[in-house]
């Protein structure tokens, strides 16, 4: 059954009124949340109806949890400004739609080509979350590349205020300028320009780090404790690099890796042997339950 959002009754900033979300898993759910709390209608499009239900049922914790620190008033009104749906139909109307699935390029490749023909506005505009794909490789799937571009949130959404815009060599200029202001007039957050090359600006930078922090864990060189608190108490990080990992994904920071490698070639971004390890026994950080820490 399709559920849709109520409309948004203000003028938006950039004209995006009307926001899709395919995927509601955390980047998902995170970019929906903010997408309703900053006045718009949201529709989230998951693969089934037992996905949907469950980012319903993590955004409305995200909404109360917020609402009991004090900083939303309204979260039973932010969550009746989203709808959830197991069909990309659903996202028939919308202005803006942004993709966050598995970091996995023929995923986001069949699903941009998908949405192309589904999303029915002339001037609407199709994004992907993603943290290290060329989006020239998704804009080239469908027939409006100068309507595609990436806009990469950071995990917690609500919480993490950057965002990194990246417009391909096809993307037009208008559509930059609307997702800016979607960015910052709009959801308040702050935008970085960066070039269409794999893991953008922070990526880039972030996981040959994380990756170095698992290979001196992999070579005994210091134990995982010691390796993150050297980090946080001798270089004033909030977060130690193997417990990022752990909050990153471990599989999502082996894909980003892949992808960062397969474009540059450079050996500080091949994935160390005990990353791949873990990501085939499951041990992908948190959301496992384990990584290079155990969670409860």
């Amino acid at each position: 059954m399709t559920a849709t959002g109520e409309d948004a009754t203000n003028t938006i900033d950039g004209g995006l009124e009307k926001v899709g979300v395919v995927g509601g898993g955390l980047m998902g759910s995170g970019i929906a949340e903010v997408a309703a709390r900053s006045g718009r209608s949201v529709v989230v499009a998951e693969a089934t109806q037992s996905a949907a239900d469950a980012a319903r049922a993590r955004i409305e914790k995200s909404l109360q949890r917020a609402a009991q620190r004090g900083k939303l008033e309204d979260p039973e009104g932010v969550l009746g400004r989203i709808g959830f749906s197991a069909d990309l139909d659903a996202l028939a109307d919308r202005d803006l739609v942004v993709e966050a699935i598995v970091e996995n390029e023929d995923a986001k490749t069949e699903l941009f080509a998908r949405l192309d023909k589904i999303v029915a506005a002339p001037d609407a505009i199709l994004a992907s979350n993603t943290s290290s794909i060329p989006i020239m490789k998704l804009a080239v799937a469908t027939s409006r590349p100068q309507q595609v571009l990436g806009i990469h949130f950071f995990n917690p959404v609500p919480v993490l205020s950057l965002v990194e815009l990246v417009p391909s060599l096809m993307t037009a200029e208008a559509t930059t300028e609307r997702a800016r202001s979607f960015v910052q007039d709009g959801l308040g957050k702050h935008a970085i320009d960066c070039q269409d090359r794999a893991g953008f600006v922070v990526n880039a930078l972030l996981i040959p780090f994380i990756l170095s922090a698992i290979r001196m864990y992999e070579s005994g060189f210091a134990s995982a404790e010691d390796i993150d608190s050297g980090l946080v108490r001798g270089a004033a990080h909030p977060q130690g690099p193997l417990a990022l990992a752990d909050l990153i994904g471990l599989d999502t920071t082996k894909a980003v890796a892949e992808s960062l490698y397969e474009e540059f070639k450079e050996p500080l971004y091949a994935p160390p042997p005990l990353l791949a390890r873990m990501v085939d026994a499951g041990l992908l950080g948190r959301k496992a339950g384990r990584g290079f820490y155990t969670y409860g």
